[in-house]
């Protein structure tokens, strides 16, 4: 999948804030399948994928610290709550594997014990490329599944977690629904300024043909700048 492509294909059409949706497996036992998750962290063990804008001369640095907004997160565990079935758990970490194979019983185990709360195959490099792009970004995860860790009999296949996500997606397109209308995609958030303090090449002294590429990426960075920088 061309992360790149989408996250850039939707910042060219104005848009400022995504949701994504994502099916996980449940790495602890108090969240169930069929429960919602709105995870605040992310664990990077993804490998190979294109994962920023930048390079070709030039130098940026986002701060990853808050991956999430906290803005669209808790706005989608408000709709999430109105639309009900399933419990509703706010924060926790979201751990993103390469896939497309699920995890090893002992990788399983491993997760749990870096701390994560689910673990899914997206998500990763896409909150990374929408900093770097200056959009918020949250994730409502799906709980399918509760991975491989709880024993023997608990083994994780496609075609269940594939049929409890089918369940789930007249209840996601609800949530999600809800969550647009209440969003004010005008609203200033400090992921809009992600490149102030991050961008270590002059705009002047990229090459030209560096910041033609990156002219979506830097628009909003640009106009803050005034028309001279451009």
């Amino acid at each position: 999948m061309n992360f790149r492509a989408n996250v850039y294909a939707l910042k060219s059409l104005g848009v400022s804030q995504i949701i994504s949706v994502s099916a996980v497996g449940s790495l602890r036992e108090h969240i169930a399948p069929g429960d919602a998750v709105l995870p605040r962290q992310f664990i990077d063990r993804t490998e190979g994928r294109a994962r920023t804008f930048f390079g070709g001369g030039a130098v940026a640095h986002v701060s990853l610290a808050d991956p999430i907004c906290e803005h669209v997160s808790e706005q989608l565990a408000c709709s999430a709550e109105k639309i009900g079935q399933g419990s509703i758990h706010r924060g926790g970490t979201y751990l993103c594997i390469e896939g497309p194979q699920f995890s090893t019983r002992a990788e399983s185990e491993l997760w749990r014990q870096f701390g994560a709360t689910v673990v899914g195959m997206t998500g990763m490099p896409e909150a990374r490329l929408a900093r770097e792009a200056e959009m918020c970004y949250a994730t409502l995860a799906l709980p399918s599944d509760y991975d491989c860790w709880r024993g023997n009999d608990d083994n994780v296949t496609g075609a269940a977690a594939f049929a409890m996500l089918k369940a789930q997606v007249d209840k996601t397109k609800r949530i999600v629904a809800d969550a647009l209308v209440s969003l004010d995609p005008g609203r200033q958030c400090r992921c809009h300024h992600a490149l102030d303090e991050a961008l270590f090449t002059p705009l002047e002294e990229m090459p030209t043909t560096t910041r033609q590429r990156l002219s979506v990426v830097l628009s909003g960075f640009v106009q803050r700048k005034g028309a001279g920088a451009a």
